[in-house]
């Protein structure tokens, strides 16, 4: 629902420019009066500045848009009106012009400084008299012009936040439903504990990170990292988490039709491959890693699908990088994907994630990189939960900033087989 704003009306066009006139001298007045009504101007008159000013203070409805002042005049002159005026609080600009026989520099100057943005010389002279007020017409039409146009502006801008402000609150909807595709972040299978973690840069993110029960003994594993960021990138990402549902083994692509038994990894991404460029016509593609865990002998079975590489910490802290790269899902038409095997230990884990973790840059834009990550994985904590925390944290300090600049996400599973179960896998 988009929120409403009072309309703002735009400053009402002048058909006629009103003038003051401002002169002790009576005849003085009677003699501008006639000069200026013959220019087709409107025209008020008052004998001193301190009436001037009580006028100029009670003009909303229609306010003066140019002042014709004497310079010298008893009590507050000429300068001095320009001075007080200038101090009102107004929302239209009036012109103000002097009339003095003052020719030293010094004086206009002065007059100048006080507020004043014209001079006609007396005695006056129609030709000169009709220039300057011409002068001063042109500025005043370029003012009432720009009003309008800043009102145009002001209109748009009004009209621009009320749809951000719709959008800001869809998507803030829309990151709850995101939320709602991923497993809950912490889950124990057979003895071996898993933690994942999901942090989006804006209110809506293209990464994935989940698990889903194959059979007692098996789990896949997957991360997901779609191109872009923003709406199309997050639509993907809740078409791949129906995709990978961790609820329904009828709606999960890995499963085959009897709804038991499982593709292969490098099949399951042939088959989304498949799928993005015939079913959907964009040029968004995806980088994944899925991952067959037997929980049992601790036999992981994998595809890394233009993924960053998988690391395995081993119970005696060293690191080992996975895998061989491979092609992104979406992008060509009859890619190879391969699967690979790594075997975890009692005690090992495996993280994946996704690249916000190793281009993750400080404030002098050196980014954290695949080395880093590395290091940071061979002291964090055993507990998944406890290492996920310790690697944002790391992230956070290493960046300096409160947001990061792309979405994050991570997987760690760590392996024991403390409670073995009966086999039942389901057969590949």
């Amino acid at each position: 629902m988009i929120a409403s704003f009072p309309p703002v009306s735009p400053p009402p066009p002048k058909d006629r420019l009103r003038v003051l006139v401002i002169d002790d001298s009576a005849s003085q007045r009677q003699l501008l009066i006639a000069l200026l009504s013959r220019m087709g101007l409107e025209v008020e008159t008052a004998p001193n500045a301190a009436h001037a000013l009580h006028m100029c203070m009670s003009d909303h409805e229609d306010p003066i848009g140019m002042i014709l002042s004497d310079w010298q005049m008893p009590g507050m002159d000429g300068p001095d009106f320009c001075r007080a005026f200038r101090q009102l609080a107004r929302d239209d600009y009036a012109y103000v012009i002097l009339m003095t026989s003052e020719t030293d520099r010094a004086k206009k100057a002065q007059g100048l400084e006080a507020g004043a943005d014209d001079f006609v010389t007396r005695p006056l002279d129609l030709a000169e008299l009709r220039a300057r007020i011409n002068t001063g017409r042109r500025i005043l039409d370029m003012q009432e012009a720009l009003q309008h146009r800043n009102h145009e502006v002001h209109s748009t801008l009004t009209e621009l936040r009320a749809m951000q402000d719709a959008m800001d609150a869809d998507l803030a909807e829309a990151r709850k439903l995101q939320r709602a595709f991923i497993p809950p972040r912490s889950r124990s299978f057979a003895g071996s504990d898993l933690s994942l973690r999901l942090m989006t840069s804006g209110q809506i993110g293209g990464d994935l990170v989940g698990y889903f029960q194959i059979s007692p003994t098996r789990i896949g594993l997957y991360s997901i990292d779609v191109s872009g960021h923003g709406v199309a990138s997050a639509l993907l990402t809740g078409r791949l988490s129906s995709l990978f549902s961790w609820r329904s083994r009828r709606a999960n692509i890995a499963f085959r039709s009897n709804q038991r038994d499982v593709y292969r990894p490098d099949q399951v991404m042939a088959r989304l491959n498949d799928l993005m460029l015939s079913d959907m016509d964009t040029d968004i593609y995806f980088t994944a890693v899925l991952a067959y865990v037997d929980t049992y002998d601790g036999e992981v079975l994998f595809c890394q699908a233009g993924h960053p590489h998988p690391l395995v910490r081993r119970v005696d802290g060293t690191v080992e990088r996975l895998g061989d790269g491979g092609p992104p899902v979406g992008m060509l038409p009859d890619v190879q994907f391969e699967c690979r095997t790594v075997r975890l230990n009692p005690g090992d884990a495996l993280l994946t994630y996704s690249d916000g973790l190793t281009e993750c840059a400080d404030t002098w834009g050196d980014m954290l990189e695949e080395e880093g990550l590395m290091a940071l994985l061979a002291r964090c904590p055993d507990d998944p939960e406890e290492a996920v925390d310790a690697i944002e944290e790391a992230l956070r300090d290493h960046s300096g900033i409160a947001d990061f600049e792309d979405d994050i996400s991570m997987l760690f599973f760590r392996y024991d087989n403390r409670e073995p179960v009966r086999r039942g896998m389901a057969a590949v």
